[in-house]
């Protein structure tokens, strides 16, 4: 399996961009971990990738969407986002995930990625706005893999993002991307109407055919204000998804991404363990996305953003509290210590709508994938290695663990 791997990757991709991702992603982003696992050493805090919404704007209206994509557009400017970025880089950081909204309606998405060349990005999109010629584009900047996300058939697709010809304008993008032979990945955000259709070997097949280089599985959580509770994955099917994914890992010539679990299995909170953070449009500075509450914003020039992060003391108690509460969602599992930690601190829900603290209120508590019975340990040495090295809790459920 890892030769046809390493086979699809040196005859289906653009050798320069392989490079730059080997050199961005793979080398300077290892660097970017270690380097914030020394900082932990001696009780520094800078997280080592960064999640930036850059717009709230999107051209489709998606069952569960939390961002306020028919609000006003707010986007952060191309000074402020060069500036975070180029802040970013002096601790070492040289991956960024870039998240919307639809962030290719973010009109100088492309000069910002072009301004950054010793960096890599991963922009997480519907596709639909990607272009033959941004593609090309895409190319030429040689730094950034989309990430399209397929949320199902043609038909849930449409009832999905409440939208005609979804499915169609989707893969549309998609192929711009692969015909182009950039380094492309497709995700898709798990729920009842789509788990069958997707989470199978003919899916991961077509992928491959088309020239998919990875897939990331997300959970759909029924956040926001238009949280759809039907639409949550039982445990049993949260157990269904990871199993899947390790044996897939080890039988498929494909990367499958996962942000939920460590090298053996148990799970995690990458918010929780300190190695993300999210950037709201408004350039608040949040735990992660789908937690809009802030007390520090990128806009704030009377400290560097290292000095932000390190001080903020809403961000290490929400640490400190989702480690010391679950190995999974705090938000799903425990929106009552969350609510707690927003009202201590003081934190301003950073949206448009201004409903957010009404929505947790709401909240009902309910699993997420936190499976303390059953534990599937990574089976793929290469994947078991990575995580090990690069991708787990450091350190941060000590507490619960020996508890």
């Amino acid at each position: 399996m890892y030769l046809k791997m390493a086979k699809r990757v040196v005859l289906e991709t653009d050798k320069r961009l392989l490079g730059k991702f080997i050199l961005n992603f793979g080398w300077r982003g290892m660097q970017s971990v270690r380097k914030f696992k020394k900082r932990l050493q001696k009780g520094e805090y800078f997280p080592a990738f960064l999640y930036i919404s850059i717009i709230n704007s999107c051209n489709l209206r998606c069952q569960g969407c939390w961002v306020d994509v028919a609000s006003k557009q707010e986007k952060i400017d191309v000074d402020a986002m060069n500036r975070m970025i180029d802040e970013a880089k002096e601790v070492g950081n040289r991956f960024f995930g870039i998240l919307g909204g639809e962030p290719f309606m973010h009109k100088e998405l492309l000069p910002i990625l072009r301004a950054h060349p010793e960096c890599y990005f991963q922009v997480f999109t519907n596709g639909q706005l990607i272009t033959d010629s941004i593609a090309a584009e895409l190319k030429d900047i040689g730094n950034t893999t989309p990430l399209v996300s397929v949320e199902g058939s043609e038909i849930i697709s449409n009832e999905r993002r409440r939208g005609k010809n979804v499915y169609q304008r989707t893969m549309a993008g998609l192929q711009n991307c692969l015909k182009h032979k950039l380094l492309t990945g497709v995700c898709t955000s798990l729920c009842q109407t789509n788990i069958d259709d997707l989470l199978c070997e003919e899916w991961i097949d077509r992928l491959i055919e088309m020239g998919v280089m990875y897939t990331w599985y997300h959970t759909y959580r029924p956040v926001g204000p238009d949280a759809n509770e039907q639409l949550s994955l039982t445990p049993e099917q949260q157990l269904k998804i990871r199993k899947f994914v390790v044996e897939m890992r080890v039988k498929k010539p494909i990367a499958i991404i996962d942000a939920y679990y460590d090298h053996d299995g148990k799970a995690l909170c990458p918010a929780a363990t300190g190695i993300s953070h999210h950037i709201s449009p408004w350039g608040g500075i949040e735990p992660c996305p789908i937690i809009q509450f802030s007390k520090e914003s990128i806009h704030d020039h009377s400290k560097p953003l290292k000095e932000r992060m390190e001080e903020s003391v809403y961000l290490k108690d929400f640490r400190e509290t989702a480690a010391g509460a679950t190995r999974g969602c705090i938000v799903l599992e425990r929106p009552d210590l969350l609510k707690e930690v927003i009202e201590r601190h003081g934190a301003a829900d950073g949206t448009a709508r201004g409903t957010a603290m009404k929505e947790l209120e709401a909240m009902v508590p309910r699993p997420s994938q936190y499976n303390k019975a059953e534990q599937i340990p990574e089976k793929s040495f290469v994947y078991r290695i990575a995580k090990k090295l690069y991708f787990n809790d450091f350190g941060a459920y000590r507490d619960l663990d020996s508890k």
